[in-house]
């Protein structure tokens, strides 16, 4: 299964694709991140969806994990934000994939074992679950942890359908 987890952010969009072996071992496969230049907000949704599906097209998904936007501070940013997240959804549905929706407290509990950890440390995590040689950067970090949340997930549903016991 390939997997492909995406940050949605109206400046700066994250992915990160994983594979996932048969025993449920994860190999890192690429990240990075669509970067918006400076103009219209209308022109960066354009480039989220069009950056967005290119990367699917280059690295041939099975599913998309998306983090869900989450934001109390102040309501024209969280508006933007979930413009952004809705321009990467249509770029998933628009090549026929299946997208799963995974909150930041869901994410860095898979990830990290904590609903409250700190971007720094979800780095550190995703840097020693696919054996990086470096740290991924912030964006591109959080998508690969939405990646790594949907495989922890689906396998954990998978050995419960099979009657396995999961130990945490």
């Amino acid at each position: 299964m390939r997997v492909l987890g995406i940050d949605p952010g109206s400046r700066i969009t994250g992915f990160g694709m994983v594979t996932v072996a048969p025993n449920g071992g994860l190999t890192y496969v690429g990240s990075g991140c669509v970067r918006c230049a400076s103009g219209s907000h209308l022109q960066r949704l354009k480039t989220i969806y069009d950056g967005v599906s290119e990367v699917i097209h280059s690295y041939r998904p099975d599913v998309i994990a998306i983090e869900k936007v989450f934001m109390a501070r102040n309501a024209d940013s969280a508006l933007k934000l979930g413009q952004a997240r809705g321009a990467a959804i249509c770029a998933t549905m628009n090549h026929d994939l299946d997208a799963m929706e995974y909150t930041a407290l869901q994410i860095k509990r898979a990830v990290v074992g904590s609903g409250q950890a700190r971007k720094h440390q979800v780095q550190l995590m995703v840097r020693s679950l696919l054996r990086l040689s470096a740290m991924p950067q912030t964006d591109a970090a959080d998508a690969l942890a939405c990646a790594i949340c949907h495989v922890h997930y689906t396998v954990g549903r998978a050995a419960l359908a099979q009657g396995m016991r999961i130990i945490r």
